[in-house]
């Protein structure tokens, strides 16, 4: 019974706390007149400066390398902000003529991890998860994530970074303590 009238007054405080709060919507008081209550927009994600660090790159590029046999080849990669606004950079690799390696990448800043995160995959199954971002000296440094000990140790690096080049280097090393080397060197030349 004591439940019983428990229940039935906390209804009670309730239909009446809802009254109230029906009330004040109904008619509101003089001062609340004054005042426009207006909803606050939410911000724009995608908006601080880090998400402006791999801007350098976004372009129409034509591209040249040499082959292990000495000779220039030369290809095409189209960088562009995605449909996803301001959050996401898309690339579009083309290495004919002179490779057929065809890739695309898309690129974000995680803001919670305070870095660059890419992911890369192409028409030979390649599949790579890089992480990073703008460095001191103004490179920009994406390094592969290895999946276990045994998984290479691999990265790109942007550097050279000017409004219409840049060079762009992939390397690797056996170990952890070993020096970088190149294994592709990419020199980009904006076409506009």
């Amino acid at each position: 019974m004591k439940r019983l009238k428990l229940s039935a007054s906390l209804l009670g405080l309730v239909c009446l706390s809802g009254a109230a709060l029906a009330q004040t919507a109904i008619e509101p008081n003089a001062s609340s007149q004054t005042q426009t209550n207006t909803p606050s927009q939410p911000a724009a994600p995608c908006q601080s400066a880090e998400y402006r660090q791999m801007d350098f790159w976004v372009g129409k590029w034509d591209l040249t390398w040499q082959a292990a046999d000495g000779t220039t080849w030369s290809g095409q990669n189209v960088i562009a902000r995605s449909p996803f606004g301001n959050c996401v950079i898309t690339e579009n690799f083309d290495g004919a003529p002179g490779n057929t390696l065809k890739g695309m990448s898309v690129s974000t800043y995680s803001k919670p991890h305070g870095q660059w995160r890419q992911t890369w995959v192409d028409n030979q199954g390649g599949y790579f998860s890089l992480h990073g971002g703008l460095q001191d000296d103004g490179r920009f440094i994406l390094e592969m994530d290895r999946l276990n000990d045994k998984g290479p140790f691999l990265r790109m690096v942007f550097e050279n970074i000017k409004p219409n080049s840049l060079t762009w280097r992939w390397q690797g090393k056996g170990e952890a303590e070993a020096e970088w080397a190149d294994r592709w060197v990419i020199n980009y030349r904006r076409r506009e």
